[in-house]
């Protein structure tokens, strides 16, 4: 995270502790290691000001910055992205 600033990670970590101990682990699954299917959604947690992103052909993603769509559930997905608005 090259030049990231105290805001961003606090923001990060705050993001970070609305995932369920059942998020974290599929978050953190070796599946999203080789990165996303090409149209799903996501969070890149380096760069929380862009919003919620999709993923495409040309993405390079480091997997430990990226929150999968569909790695959580609807309601933490609700909340997180609730969050960034504010």
């Amino acid at each position: 995270m090259t030049g990231t600033t105290s805001a961003d990670l606090t923001a990060r970590d705050e993001i970070l502790k609305l995932l369920s101990d059942k998020d974290v682990a599929k978050v953190s699954s070796a599946e999203f290691a080789a990165g996303l299917a090409n149209g799903v959604a996501y969070l890149d947690l380096a760069h929380l000001d862009r919003g919620v992103q999709t993923a495409g052909f040309l993405n390079k993603l480091n997997a430990g910055d990226v929150i999968p769509r569909n790695a959580v559930s609807a309601e933490t997905w609700k909340t997180i992205t609730a969050k960034l608005v504010l």
